[in-house]
């Protein structure tokens, strides 16, 4: 009976251990994280209004764990041995016949004074510590924003950021405070958002514009301070500072062979195998595919990833040859509280919705939907 290990508790993690059930009946697979439980990133955004709590999001996998018989390895992988066959963790070696890497990805915290910002997206704590925040501010502005990898056009998430900002506006306008409260969109880039499509930048500009959000476009960003971000040829006060940074690969891809990309990501083909390595893949943030260069770092696009990579694993066990892919698809909807803009973007075609209520209750029902699988 083969064995195989996948490291990770995220969707591509989650989304390939179900694959492999579902196709091999017999096959051993063992999941590596430090918890068993399933954080749902996408619904962050709701925890600052209180639509959502710690509890709402944090899904133990115990019972997911056993219903799909897959064993669970407490440990953070620390490096890889035997050409992938081994796997060391800071609790001990777990060995496989097959390896799927889906760790995810790390933000690049480069820029000078980025301990003052809040990134949203490192999870339920922030999330939490950006709600506080906002309640205690009587006046002045909140500054959100985010860049990308230089080196790396997809290894960047800023959907979440025009969520977040949509969704303030929104919360501090029922609260009855956006007068005394300015919001201030900020990005390197004079059309960001370009990755879902022409049409999304229109309606997301338009969009801020219609709120009253102020735009820092188009200006290198300098670094941050308590009370400002600092930007190529000025500053702008900030009392509170969400920002994404770019993404790049776990700090234990260091200590292995494995192939990087120039972003830092573990360099895969069409079928998610890791170079020059056997019955090794690489799935969701963790991974640098071929691909056009908005290709989302989305829980989507991992769930697809994480599917086709199981699917090939398999093959190349059974000594096949892997010729599964997977979809390039962006899908998403730009949550503000109240309304949704759906944006779906493939390499054919591009579509952008005006906000709409239905939108928002469309969000909640699949997130509801995609947990019962788990919980």
């Amino acid at each position: 009976m083969n064995q195989i290990t996948i490291i990770g508790a995220g969707f591509a993690a989650l989304s390939a251990a179900r694959k492999l059930r579902q196709l091999d009946a017999s096959v051993g697979i063992t999941l590596i994280a430090p918890k068993a439980e399933l954080v749902f990133l996408p619904s962050l955004i709701w925890i600052p209004s209180g639509l959502r709590q710690a509890k709402d999001l944090r899904i133990p996998l115990d019972n997911f764990l056993r219903d799909y018989r897959i064993d669970f390895f407490a440990g953070e992988a620390t490096g890889l041995e035997n050409g992938g066959r081994t796997v060391l963790t800071s609790n001990g070696i777990v060995a496989n016949d097959g390896l799927i890497i889906a760790s995810g990805g790390r933000f690049i915290k480069k820029l000078p004074g980025i301990e003052h910002a809040i990134l949203p997206c490192e999870g339920i704590a922030a999330a939490e510590q950006i709600r506080e925040r906002v309640a205690a501010l009587e006046q002045g502005n909140i500054a959100l924003g985010f860049s990308g990898n230089p080196n790396e056009p997809t290894a960047m998430r800023g959907g979440p950021i025009f969520e977040f900002l949509f969704g303030l506006d929104t919360q501090l306008r029922r609260e009855g405070r956006r007068e005394k409260i300015g919001l201030t969109f900020f990005n390197p880039m004079p059309n960001p958002g370009n990755r879902l499509g022409e049409r999304a930048v229109k309606r997301l500009m338009a969009e801020m514009d219609k709120r009253g959000i102020n735009k820092q476009l188009g200006h290198k960003l300098v670094g941050f301070e308590a009370d400002k971000v600092k930007i190529e040829g000025g500053e702008f006060a900030a009392d509170l500072i969400i920002f994404m940074p770019g993404l790049t690969g776990n700090l234990w891809f260091d200590q292995t062979s494995l192939p990087r990309s120039p972003g830092g990501l573990l360099k895969a083909d069409a079928q998610c195998r890791v170079e020059g390595f056997a019955a090794t893949y690489v799935v969701g943030d963790s991974g640098s595919f071929p691909g056009p260069d908005w290709m989302p770092k989305q829980a989507h696009m991992a769930d697809l990833q994480g599917e086709a990579a199981a699917a090939n694993l398999l093959t190349e066990l059974a000594g096949g040859n892997p010729q599964q892919t997977f979809k390039v698809e962006l899908v998403c909807i730009v949550d503000s509280l109240d309304a949704g803009m759906l944006v779906r973007r493939t390499p054919d075609s591009d579509l952008a919705l005006p906000p709409l209520g239905l939108m928002h209750h469309a969000k909640s029902a699949f997130e509801k939907w995609y947990l019962r699988k788990y919980r």
